[in-house]
């Protein structure tokens, strides 16, 4: 099984990235199952119902989400009778809608996409690595294929699941960073882990943002409203993996990236 995973879309010139090259991308890579993360598609912040629509219809079989969710309110209204779509899975179960683990069939087997969110730096949800033990022991009734996009702030902490996970599932990528990280490798026991798969979206900004507010937050320590970079060059940011069709380890992980300095070939 092969599997592309896409970084964090942000904003139009993400939206307008995936349409221009994931069709290219997966003519080039031929994976059986792609997954974009769209937490940031709706103008940096959250997604919408048309947005996530799109992102399948330009080639995403599943989308994955973030800390920013719940940002465009709209979601509150479609999560529900989203099935491609999932959320953290560690925001507390009795009061959230959506769901944190979705299966994509792959001719006779099954992949288990789980979306889970760190907690160092960011908000105190349910505990991530107890939430994922559940998750897994779940999955693994149904099939050894499993990929974690974990959402994470810290270097440590996504390290910890990466590691903590070893050998229970087939890849553990982490999001939410938006800086790809060349890092990739198989852990001893057989899971594919990258820190940070990057993003997609405006190359020239700072994290997809215009620079000036963020550059001035940064000399000012006073309160400013970042907007995201809507014009100018972009960058894709992405992963690709091979997993064995028999024990469901993976055998290769690669990162890439499409940009004005690595240039899309296919």
């Amino acid at each position: 099984m092969r599997i592309l995973f896409v970084g964090d879309v942000v904003g139009s010139l993400g939206r307008d990235l995936i349409t221009e090259y994931l069709p290219k991308l997966k003519q080039k890579e031929k994976p059986q199952v792609t997954i974009v993360n769209g937490e940031n598609a709706a103008g940096g912040r959250g997604i919408t119902e048309k947005i996530y629509k799109k992102l399948l219809q330009d080639g995403a079989d599943v989308v994955t989400l973030g800390n920013h969710t719940w940002d465009n309110r709209e979601i509150f209204e479609f999560i529900d009778r989203a099935p491609k779509m999932v959320r953290p899975a560690n925001f507390p179960e009795a009061s959230t809608p959506g769901t944190g683990i979705v299966y994509v069939k792959v001719n006779a087997i099954e992949l288990a996409v789980i979306n889970l969110q760190g907690r160092t730096f960011m908000t105190p949800i349910d505990d991530p690595f107890a939430k994922i033990e559940e998750l897994v022991a779940e999955a693994r009734k149904r099939t050894p294929f499993i990929f974690v996009d974990f959402h994470a702030e810290t270097t440590s902490e996504k390290q910890a699941i990466g590691w903590f996970l070893d050998g229970q599932v087939s890849a553990v990528v982490g999001t939410h960073t938006h800086v790809q990280t060349s890092d990739a490798r198989i852990l001893p026991q057989g899971t594919a882990y990258l820190t940070d798969v990057g993003m997609t979206g405006p190359y020239d900004g700072i994290l997809g943002m215009q620079r000036d507010n963020v550059i001035n937050k940064f000399m000012t320590a006073l309160p400013h409203r970042f907007e995201v970079v809507e014009h100018g060059r972009g960058i894709l940011s992405y992963c690709v993996i091979d997993i064995n069709d028999k024990t469901g380890k993976a055998t290769k992980i690669t990162n890439g990236l499409i940009n004005e300095d690595h240039p899309f070939r296919g």
